[in-house]
């Protein structure tokens, strides 16, 4: 394939743009450009034509009309070696542009600022660039096009070894290009359907793309592939440790989210297996938390993930560093805890930059066949003035503060979910199961291989309880007062099961299934 001649430069980020120009010019190509990146490259010493001359038109109307002219698009699009369409670039004096280099104009970041007015959002919007893009891209069998300055390097290196690029790095560089150009004008359709209609109940169209943060060694298991995408590291940063896996990635999410409803409380540490909370607690300090938490279950946390809502302490490491866990997440990390804690090479650790709670209000998942599943983040809890006692008995403060407790972490338990706890503690945990009543069976018998007492304590049910015997078997485990979304046919009989045991019970009326 003949050599480069000709490259159109036009950035927004010029980050190693300098070096990348330096090279096309000693290579004998001749660059052409617009506007700031014209002016960039003349103040560095380089060569470089102005758009405006190439095509003999002038650049107009703010800049919004510059490179949409045939000169561009016909030096792009032109198939090499097609008689008709190298007579017709004779004819209308089109000379070939045989590299593209264009980033586009900074929309997502403009919209990311708080109060962006409309006016600076579509002033951002890119016309221009995304064109020349796709142009160069649906030609790439004799066009490099290059949007991204991380391939800068490489274009450069085969540029300077051969006056070329291979047809292998064209393709893989045009695909790129696509991925961008549909990423772009997905955040632009997401920013003006929100300012022009409010935000739609259910989205008219499912437009989700993220940029590859980095590959994964394997997904859930190791015969599987996997990969992070998004806005991850905006989140959290690894302070330590070997890389997080998949399977980290999710646990560490989970636990986020649940440190993330004891905001603002009083010292609290969760610690979690497989997404699933095995034990909570909150105490004066995060040590106190620790023993409280890890009082619950002493066998799930090993190869935990654990989470605290404030700055880990040396006196809470030194406990934590006691057992094998997988990650440990906080707000920040003490130099004493670090010190403690950066000795197990095995252990992520990981600082959470901001809470969850500022991330996207909704989520996505795949249920295969190309389908996806949408709805809105469960970021809604009761609160107590919302609650309605259905029993005869009010429950007590401390029954209160123990329901209050628990229902923020049955919420995080997959249903069938059943939670003991006190009011600073749970007591036994049982998930995931098909019956509510196992799950309940199950809490009980983790309480007792942990030597804890149920007595006195309250029962929190994710979901309602559809028959009495949830709740029978709950107050013969001792429990005083029940928590539950409420809502059964069978409603009646439950309150009237309670009521004859001398329990109170609230419903929240709102569910948190978690599947």
């Amino acid at each position: 394939m003949a050599k480069i001649q000709r490259a159109l430069l036009s950035v927004s980020d010029k980050t190693g743009l300098l070096p990348l120009a330096q090279t096309l010019v000693e290579a004998g190509v001749e660059l052409i450009s617009t506007g700031g990146t014209a002016k960039a490259l003349r103040e560095a010493g380089l060569p470089v034509k102005d758009i405006s001359a190439h095509t003999g038109f002038p650049e107009m109307m703010d800049g919004r009309v510059k490179t949409l002219h045939p000169k561009i698009h016909g030096g792009l699009l032109c198939i090499r070696g097609n008689p008709e369409h190298e007579a017709a670039a004779r004819q209308h004096d089109i000379a070939m542009i045989d590299l593209v280099v264009v980033n586009l104009y900074p929309f997502e970041q403009t919209v990311a600022r708080p109060q962006v007015t409309l006016h600076e959002a579509i002033e951002n919007i890119d016309i221009g660039g995304p064109s020349m893009l796709r142009s160069a891209a649906k030609n790439h069998e004799s066009v490099t096009v290059v949007v991204d300055p991380a391939d800068y390097g490489v274009v450069a290196e085969q540029i300077k070894a051969q006056g070329n690029t291979t047809l292998e790095l064209r393709r893989r560089l045009a695909a790129k290009v696509f991925a961008r150009t549909a990423a772009y004008d997905a955040a632009i359709a997401a920013h003006l359907t929100a300012q022009f209609e409010g935000a739609p109940a259910v989205p008219p169209a499912l437009g989700i793309t993220a940029p590859l943060v980095q590959p994964l060694r394997y997904g859930e298991n190791p015969h599987q592939a996997a990969a992070l995408y998004g806005g991850f590291k905006s989140f959290y940063q690894q302070l330590h440790g070997k890389e997080l896996s998949y399977n980290n990635i999710l646990d560490l999410t989970a636990a986020a989210h649940l440190i993330a409803e004891f905001e603002g409380q009083a010292p609290t540490l969760a610690i979690l297996k497989h997404t699933n909370p095995c034990g909570v607690g909150q105490g004066a300090s995060l040590r106190e938390a620790w023993d409280k938490a890890y009082a619950t279950d002493r066998q799930a946390p090993f190869g935990g993930i654990i989470a605290v809502n404030r700055a880990l302490d040396a006196a809470c490491a030194e406990a934590i560093a006691e057992i094998f866990s997988e990650v440990i997440i906080a707000p920040a990390f003490e130099e004493g805890a670090l010190a403690v804690l950066q000795k197990k090479k095995n252990l992520r650790l990981i600082q959470m930059l901001k809470s969850p709670a500022q991330s996207a209000p909704w989520e996505v998942r795949s249920v295969g066949a190309q389908s996806y599943l949408w709805q809105q983040r469960d970021a809604t809890i009761a609160s107590r003035s919302q609650m309605k006692v259905v029993t005869r008995r009010e429950p007590s403060e401390a029954e209160w503060q123990a329901m209050l407790f628990g229902w923020r972490v049955v919420k995080h338990v997959k249903s069938n979910a059943i939670v003991y706890a006190a009011a600073d503690r749970t007591l036994g945990i049982g998930a995931g199961q098909m019956s509510r009543v196992d799950a309940s069976r199950i809490a009980v018998w983790k309480a007792g291989e942990a030597g804890l007492s149920l007595q006195g304590s309250v029962v929190c049910s994710d979901a309602f309880f559809p028959f009495p015997d949830g709740l029978v078997a709950a107050a013969e485990a001792g429990a005083t007062a029940a928590i539950q979304p409420g809502g059964s046919m069978r409603d009646a009989e439950v309150i009237a099961a309670a009521d004859a045991r001398g329990l109170a019970m609230v419903f929240t009326g709102m569910r948190h299934f978690r599947h």
